[in-house]
C-alpha cells in the first residue's frame, strides 16, 4: 500500500536519510524561489518527505517534532499531531509521502526532528528524521 499527498513531485539533487529500528525517513529539500523574497529577509523551502517501514510491526504516526535553525542562529521548535493533517498508518512494508515547507528569515538554515508512531501495542517509538540543509543561492556566505 502507498499513501501519498496530491502534490506535484518536486525535483531535487539532495536527500538526507536516517533509520531507526525500521523506519527509514528520506527528505529532499528544495529552495523555492518564487515564494521567496530576498529583499525582505524571507526565504521558503519545500521537503518531500517519505517515511517506509522496513519493520515487522504495524505503526500509525502519532506526532512530529522539528528543529530549524537558520544560519544566524534563530532557532524553532515546531511540534504538532501528525504530518499534514493526517495520522498516516504504516503496515510493514508501506511508504507515505508528503509535501511541507519552511520559511526563514536567512537565507541557509538546518532541520531535523522526529516522528512519534504507535504500535499495535499502544508502545510509542521516537524516528529519527534526518538533519538536512537549506540552501538557497542567496547566502553568499556559503563556500562555493
Amino acid at each position: 500500500m502507498l499513501s501519498k499527498v496530491e502534490d506535484a513531485p518536486m525535483e531535487t539533487d539532495l536527500s538526507f536519510e536516517a533509520e531507526t529500528d525500521g523506519v527509514l525517513v528520506r527528505v529532499s529539500p528544495q529552495f523555492v524561489d518564487e515564494e521567496s523574497s530576498p529583499e525582505r529577509n524571507h526565504y521558503v523551502w519545500a521537503y518531500h518527505v517519505e517515511i517506509e517501514n522496513h519493520g515487522s510491526r504495524t505503526l500509525k504516526l502519532e506526532t512530529r517534532r522539528w528543529c530549524i535553525t537558520d544560519r544566524d542562529g534563530r532557532v524553532q521548535d515546531v511540534e504538532g499531531p501528525g504530518v499534514v493533517g493526517q495520522h498516516p498508518v504504516l503496515e510493514p512494508g508501506d511508504r507515505f509521502e508528503y509535501i511541507s515547507g519552511a520559511p526563514l528569515a536567512a537565507p541557509s538554515g538546518l532541520m531535523y526532528g522526529a516522528y512519534s508512531l504507535s504500535d499495535e501495542n499502544g508502545d510509542i517509538h521516537d524516528v529519527q528524521i534526518p538533519m538536512f540543509n537549506l540552501d538557497s543561492p542567496y547566502d553568499l556566505r556559503r563556500p562555493s
